[in-house]
């Protein structure tokens, strides 16, 4: 039988500003573990450390631009774009432009603080 996801839970996440994590699947509110689906709204100025994840991570943007950084320069991300970010890889995700981003992102397997290994 077909699993309804009626509603998304609420995330906290690292930053220097707050942004908004709506997770639909995954291990919080789904409790699945192969997969995680959310929906992010973040602001403009928003940055997160880097991270090396245990994952791949591949993000649509909606709206707005998602610049990401990497060990070989940086991509910026527009609405109707997409990125596939692979496991092992250092990356750091921020929203630069004024009207910051909301985007869609996906982890095979799904996102888990223990695997994201974000720079301290």
């Amino acid at each position: 039988m077909p699993t309804l996801i009626s509603a998304p839970t609420l995330i906290t996440a690292a930053g220097n500003k707050p942004k908004v994590i709506r997770e639909y699947i995954g291990r919080v509110n789904s409790q699945t573990n192969a997969v995680s689906v959310a929906h992010m709204t973040s602001p403009s100025g928003w940055v997160e450390p880097g991270q090396r994840p245990e994952f791949d991570e591949y993000t649509l943007v909606l709206k707005g631009v998602l610049r990401v950084e990497h060990a070989d320069g940086v991509l910026e991300v527009q609405a109707g774009q997409a990125i596939i970010t692979h496991a092992g890889e250092w990356v750091r995700y921020s929203t630069p432009g004024l009207e910051g981003a909301d985007y869609v992102a996906i982890c095979l397997p799904a996102f888990a603080m223990d695997t994201v290994h974000r720079d301290e």
